[in-house]
This record gives structure tokens, C-alpha cells and sequence, in this order.
């Protein structure tokens, strides 16, 4: 097995909205009377996962959209995000922090924002009860909706603050800059919110800057085009802002064409903060020992570089340096 067993298996970047069961997806549509694009299970895969790179981001999240539109009762928010716990159980990790935009998943069936967070929460509890898997929750704002939209859900993840560990943005980087949601993040940073943003997947090394000082993040998802940008790289290795990696998400989003090109090797090189993730596992059909192994695979990494992805991911996660010390005592071989 490509990681180190030695060490915990964490992952950071891991979107429960983007990891919802195909049977699931057939079940509630079934349940809810919702119509789908297919006749049969079978026939709904290539509509709720990616069969190949896909020619942009926005085609690649298409593809998350029937995970959310077959969410018509609060009880189905609830019952998916318990799964991802036994997913995440499944997988063999031991920390995950899963995100999740709450508008997203209300939207199609105008349920409470509040609310969403709230079934998201209990489903998470009730999912942690029955399995052993170290979880935090972060909230998403969905820049793709618009500012206005974006401070309902941010306003709704506050309802639920104690619950909360970070808020991201994320969704469509190219037409909503970070820019747009300064108040929020400096709202979300008052209220001693952890601060994650999607950067430099889309876009370029000015979105990854215009993260990290106009709303303050600690880490960066994808930042692929950060290494277009030396000083940007050198200035977040000085700051200890972290780069959550995804590999086949960014290959499937058509980020990084040659997955052998991957930047991950300049970033571990460069001495960046940077560990592997998933992101959307059952968009992607992929999980995070698969992720370790293309690494080995595609981009010859070895035991040392697994070691230092592996602390990192330790070191970057949103925990206190207690929780740190007892993860990395944990290991549990599946």
C-alpha cells in the first residue's frame, strides 16, 4: 500500500454534497417522486459521476447536481450526511473534515437554510455514534449563487457555530472573484471561523493571493496555478497557508491535463504545506487510498514523500495541537 500506515489517514478536502451514494440518489428520487434522467441504477452513473476528464470546472460540477435535487425533506439531508460518515469509516480514515453549502443542497426544494445545516449536523452526530471516525464539519459558501445568497448561508452556518469549524468558498472562481465576499469572511473570521478558500483551480495565481488577503485563508483548495507564481508559493510556505490537493478531481476538471505534471511535486519541493484529498468521492469514483496510490503510480512518490503528505494533512487540519498529538497516535489498519 502506497501511504504510511504508521500514520493516520486524513482528508481535508472532501465535499459531503459531492459524495452522495448513486443508490441513494435512486432511492430518495424513488421516494420523493422525482423523475430522473435514467430507467435503472446502471443507467444513472454516467449522469451522477464523471466517466472521463471533463472540458471545464462547471462541466465537472454538473455532475454533482442530482445528488442535491433528490434532497426534498430535511430527513434526506440528514440520512446522506450519516452516510458519509460510514463512508469516511469505509475509506479507513481517521480524520475527515467534510464541507458542504447548505443553499446547494436547500435550493431545489426551498428547504430552510438554517435548517440544512442543522440536518446536516445531526446526521453527522448520529453517524459518528456508530462509527470511528474522527469528523469536523466547514460550511461553503457557494459563490456561484451570488453575494446575496452567499450571506444566507453564511448567516444560516453561524446559526450553528459551535457545530461549525470553517467556512470555504467555493463553486464558480472565474465569474465570482473573491473579491465580492470580503464582508462575509471578515464576518465569518469575528465569529473565530477557520478559513479555507477554492483558489487557483479556475483561476490564476491572483485568485490565490486575493484569497488569502482579502478573506484571510489558512488553506488553499487546489491552488494548481499557484506555481505559476514563485513568490506567491515562497509567501505561503513563509505563512504556513496550506494547499489541499486533489488529483483526480483536478484531472477530471480539466485543471491539469497530464496528470504527471502535476504540481504537487513543485509544491512539495518548494517545501509547501500541501496533502492529498479526495474532494467529490462518489462524483469521482475515487477514494483516499486510491489518491495515494496514482501519486506512486503516476507520479512516483515514495515512502518519505507519503510521510511529509501525511503530517502535513495532520499539521493543516483545523484542530487544536492536542488533537494533533492524539491523531497522530491513531492508526487503524482496514
Amino acid at each position: 500500500m502506497a501511504y504510511n500506515k504508521s500514520l493516520p489517514l486524513v482528508d481535508l478536502h472532501r465535499h459531503l454534497d459531492g459524495n452522495i451514494r448513486a443508490s441513494t440518489i435512486w432511492q430518495l428520487a424513488e421516494k420523493n417522486h422525482i423523475e430522473l434522467p435514467a430507467n435503472s441504477l446502471e443507467e444513472l452513473m454516467p449522469h451522477v459521476q464523471i466517466q472521463k476528464s471533463e472540458p471545464d470546472l462547471l462541466t465537472f460540477l454538473a455532475k454533482l447536481d442530482w445528488g442535491v435535487k433528490v434532497l426534498a425533506t430535511l430527513d434526506d439531508v440528514k440520512r446522506v450526511a450519516y452516510e458519509n460518515v460510514e463512508d469516511a469509516y469505509n475509506a479507513g480514515l481517521h480524520y475527515t473534515e467534510l464541507r458542504f453549502s447548505p443553499y446547494y443542497m436547500a435550493m431545489t426544494h426551498k428547504l430552510p437554510v438554517a435548517d440544512v445545516v442543522a440536518a446536516v449536523v445531526d446526521g453527522i452526530n448520529l453517524g459518528i455514534k456508530d462509527f470511528p471516525v474522527q469528523v469536523k464539519l466547514l460550511g461553503i459558501l457557494s459563490r456561484t449563487f451570488g453575494v446575496e445568497h452567499c450571506t444566507e448561508e453564511l448567516n444560516g452556518i453561524l446559526t450553528h457555530k459551535d457545530e461549525i469549524t470553517g467556512i470555504d468558498l467555493a463553486g464558480d472562481e472565474l465569474n465570482f472573484p473573491g473579491e465580492l465576499f470580503i464582508d462575509l469572511f471578515k464576518t465569518a473570521r469575528d465569529a473565530n471561523m477557520r478559513i479555507t478558500v477554492h483558489a487557483g483551480e479556475a483561476a490564476g495565481p491572483e485568485s490565490v493571493w486575493q484569497a488569502i488577503n482579502l478573506l484571510g485563508a489558512e488553506r488553499i483548495g487546489h491552488g494548481v496555478n499557484s506555481y505559476k507564481d514563485q513568490a506567491l508559493l515562497d509567501h505561503m510556505v513563509k505563512y504556513n497557508i496550506g494547499l489541499e490537493s486533489c488529483l483526480t478531481s483536478n484531472y477530471q476538471t480539466g485543471t491539469v491535463k497530464d496528470l504527471s505534471l502535476h504540481p504537487i511535486k513543485q509544491f512539495l519541493a518548494n517545501g509547501n504545506l500541501v496533502c492529498l484529498n479526495t474532494d467529490d468521492p462518489a462524483v469521482e469514483n475515487t477514494e483516499i487510498k486510491q489518491e495515494f496510490n496514482l501519486a506512486q503510480q503516476v507520479l512516483g512518490f515514495d515512502h518519505d514523500q507519503f510521510t511529509t503528505l501525511q503530517e502535513n494533512a495532520v499539521k493543516m487540519s483545523f484542530t487544536s495541537d492536542t488533537e494533533k498529538q492524539a491523531l497522530l497516535q491513531l492508526t487503524r489498519h482496514s
